[in-house]
């Protein structure tokens, strides 16, 4: 059986002043309680002989990746198709302002100069389809919330990317097997297109 172990990286210094970041550009790094996060996910992934770990273009992805793999050989690989939303000019701002915007706008509407939640989220589908197409048979993916969130909706066949689980918890493993990662990356589709 193929699994797909999809992870939300350690808790970053954006996350615990309530923040948002989508530019992989903008230098953020993992709190204490991250790099604590990220030690005990390795301790939780010890017994899976992993083939490949994917993680995106954003620092704190990469670091939470180095430390729950520390001392085992596992291919690293950057997958950008699993970053973070483009918020435009919303970076750095509070995560009130985030969702006040949300709020106040469709999904299929970009956020000012950065990409709409919706052409986020077919560019999530288009990422697990290609980590479908791939070789490997026991995939970790370091990500974000937002695509561990719609992924674990979408194969649970909720009518919305964003519930019944909304708060994704860091570096707490989220399982699929090759049947269920599909069934998420088909539902995400039909849901944001």
């Amino acid at each position: 059986m193929r699994l797909f172990v999809l992870v939300r990286h350690g808790q970053s210094e954006l996350n615990a002043v309530h923040r948002v970041n989508g530019d992989p550009a903008v230098p953020v790094g993992l709190t204490e309680q991250g790099e604590a996060e990220a030690a005990a996910l390795a301790v939780q992934l010890a017994g899976i002989d992993l083939d490949l770990c994917l993680h995106t273009r954003f620092g704190r992805t990469l670091r939470t990746a180095e430390i729950a793999l520390a001392g085992r050989s596992v291919p690293v690989e950057v997958e950008p198709l699993l970053d973070d939303i483009d918020v435009g000019e919303l970076e750095g701002e509070t995560i009130e302002t985030y969702r006040a915007w949300k709020r106040a706008h469709e999904r299929r509407e970009a956020f000012p100069a950065g990409e709409s939640l919706d052409a986020a989220a077919l560019r999530y589908a288009d990422a697990y389809e290609r980590l479908l197409a791939r070789p490997e048979r026991r995939i970790l993916v370091v990500c974000h919330e937002i695509p561990v969130r719609y992924a674990v909706n979408a194969a649970a066949g909720s009518d919305e990317l964003d519930g019944p689980a909304h708060e994704i918890r860091n570096c707490v493993p989220h399982l699929f097997d090759e049947a269920g990662l599909r069934r998420a990356g088909d539902r995400i589709r039909a849901l944001a297109g």
